[in-house]
């Protein structure tokens, strides 16, 4: 078993490595020129654009504002407490800023993958609509192509039972158990129940739950963070300007790391950014690929604010309060660190803070990512699997909360991976429709 996680981990350096997360950047900075810095010019109007999408009656299955929150339930997630806090932990106050460009560069990505999701979504015999990588694989490149969209499929059916549910559950159950003393089992039960009420009313309850969730628990994040923040108000300037010279400079620090060179400020901040935001790894397709609009530029930028909302925003949130309370010399890493830092910040309740906002954001990614899962079954086997695997899906919740991932997390990883490779791939190969699609749009404008 020790050769077996051995390999494992090897494989998640090589998949993860410098390649990858250059290409995904890559990737986004060639859509974000490509596209005239469309999606940074747009991001005020894409914003009214959103609001107005909380109702349609334009075809799809849920409207344009509940598919983006279904889209950040899936991607808001522990990697915007305890990613954040992990990055800072290993690349310094810099990989913040790396974040930040990453998320810049994320938007053009997803805004992308949206756009092609409705361009190339179909509709089953009960009248869904499904789409995402392995649809516009399908239909928006020659026949030859098609193992291509397979593969993503494949690596999606297996990387969010990992990445999406039983890392999420272990995470709810550990964060009870620390806070409350409550035992795994009983948070497995829990969970497992309420999540079934949700899961097994299919893509509208998910919608209808993520619309009303995502908005609240968001907000209430934000809001504490801020009165950290602004409990600092004098430091900001300051903190800013360590994050911007850490990102290019080598950073001492007394507590978790020492010199921490600019390369692992890079690397840890654009690794912890895709892993934040999903941008690349063509999973939030498939949720917008449902939204109820008959324009793909329209949703691509609805699309794109996801981004925005989980790391510009969120991400900073956290990061602001890990170095602005001092925390990031402690020597504490991932939820310890952000755990830490509220609490300093806001003695007492702190801890609740974080403790609360890990459980949220893990249960709804529980629910986003059972949708993804679930469409990239039905790709593969039919729409006959979507009631095994809802089934499959729940009971591996418990087998999550009540074990030790350590090997189960590493798979995920690679799974992930492989994942943004066809995605990315197709991205490519398809952006000179994108390019059309937009340039008409502002034509039409």
């Amino acid at each position: 078993m020790e050769t077996f996680a051995t390999f494992l981990n090897q494989m998640s350096s090589l998949i993860w490595g410098p390649v990858t997360l250059v290409f995904l950047l890559a990737i986004g900075i060639y859509l974000t020129l490509g596209l005239k810095l469309f999606t940074w010019r747009e991001t005020i109007p894409a914003m009214k654009m959103l609001w107005h999408g909380r109702t349609s009656k334009k075809q799809g299955d849920i409207t344009p504002f509940q598919a983006l929150m279904t889209a950040l339930s899936a991607t808001i997630g522990t990697g915007n407490i305890a990613g954040v806090a992990t990055a800072i932990f290993l690349g310094g106050p810099g990989a913040i800023f790396w974040m930040w460009i990453t998320a810049l560069f994320g938007m053009a990505t997803k805004y992308a993958e949206a756009v092609l999701a409705v361009e190339y979504r179909e509709q089953d015999k009960q009248g869904r609509y499904l789409g995402g990588p392995m649809y516009y694989i399908k239909n928006g490149l020659k026949s030859h192509w098609k193992w291509l969209g397979w593969l993503f499929a494949f690596f999606g059916t297996l990387a969010a039972f990992g990445i999406g549910n039983m890392v999420q559950a272990n995470s709810v159950a550990d964060a009870m158990n620390s806070l409350f003393n409550i035992p795994s089992w009983q948070t497995a039960i829990v969970l497992t129940v309420v999540s079934g009420l949700v899961i097994m009313g299919g893509i509208s309850r998910i919608a209808e739950v993520a619309a009303k969730l995502v908005p609240i628990m968001a907000i209430a994040y934000i809001g504490c963070a801020l009165l950290v923040i602004f409990s600092h108000i004098s430091e900001i300037p300051q903190a800013f300007a360590l994050i911007i010279k850490s990102a290019f400079t080598t950073t001492a620090a007394t507590g978790g790391f020492t010199g921490a060179a600019v390369w692992a400020a890079i690397r840890f901040g654009v690794a912890r950014g895709i892993f934040s935001n999903e941008a690349g790894l063509g999973s939030a397709p498939i949720a917008h690929a449902a939204a109820k609009t008959n324009n793909p530029v329209n949703q691509g930028m609805i699309a794109m604010l996801g981004t925005f909302i989980d790391t510009l925003l969120i991400c900073t949130m956290t990061a602001l309060v890990i170095i602005l309370t001092g925390a990031w010399t402690s020597g504490e890493t991932g939820a310890a660190l952000s755990t830490y830092a509220f609490n300093t910040g806001l003695p007492e309740i702190g801890g609740y803070i974080v403790v609360f906002g890990l459980v949220v954001f893990a249960f709804t990614t529980i629910l986003g990512w059972s949708y993804y899962g679930e469409r990239c079954a039905e790709y593969i086997f039919g729409s006959k699997v979507i009631l095994p695997y809802r089934l499959l899906w729940l009971c591996a919740i418990p087998v999550g909360a009540m074990g030790k991932l350590a090997i189960i997390w590493t798979m995920a990883d690679i799974m992930n991976g492989l994942m943004a490779i066809p995605n990315l791939i197709a991205l490519v190969l398809l952006s000179p429709v994108i390019f059309r699609l937009t340039a008409r749009y502002k034509l039409e404008k």
